[in-house]
């Protein structure tokens, strides 16, 4: 069964929109010596949602610039970068491509594809829509929220260190969480 998305209910019309990376975040969290968790962002990003006449006839694609990483801590940030985790010389970039969406126009599941440091697996972000605006500039705007939690190792990203008292430095987990506004084109 087709589920309308581009509809005089949502206010999404059919065609392309772009990411609107000033009001736009691409946050991640992950637990941290087993206690507490680090939180940060991406700062660099590009995407294009393409609504079509369906829901299942939309899909989206992403790029974020591995550099673009920030935690808040210049010395983690930069160890982050470099070869231990997302190699951003190497691998400049994180991607995403949509391969399905299921659900209803307001919740819905964004599964795809997510490479990071050349290795691509599947992914399911739980989504939401937030609704349609425009602008004083004019310009229609549609909101989005979507999080997943991904296993970092199944990435390449497997650089720890061991407690002392057990366990290890960096968790497995991260929760990836957009908070994404589009600017229809």
């Amino acid at each position: 069964m087709s589920t309308s998305i581009a509809t005089e209910t949502t206010g999404l019309t059919t065609g392309t929109w772009n990411l609107d990376a000033s009001h736009s975040e691409i946050g991640f969290s992950v637990r941290h010596a087993g206690i507490s968790k680090v939180r940060g962002r991406f700062n660099a990003a590009t995407a294009v949602l393409t609504i079509g006449e369906t829901l299942e006839a939309s899909s989206v694609t992403a790029t974020i610039e591995a550099n673009s990483f920030d935690s808040g801590d210049a010395n983690r940030d930069g160890h982050v970068r470099g070869t231990d985790f997302f190699d951003a010389e190497q691998f400049p970039t994180l991607d995403f491509a949509s391969t399905s969406i299921s659900g209803d126009a307001e919740e819905f599941k964004l599964a795809g594809e997510l490479t990071i440091r050349g290795i691509s697996k599947p992914v399911v972000f739980d989504s939401e829509f937030n609704g349609v605006a425009v602008d004083p500039y004019n310009l229609t705007r549609a909101g989005f929220t979507a999080t997943t939690v991904i296993s970092r190792k199944e990435f390449g990203l497997t650089y720890n260190a061991p407690l002392a008292a057990g366990g290890v430095l960096i968790g497995d987990k991260v929760t990836l969480t957009l908070d994404v506004a589009f600017v229809k084109a």
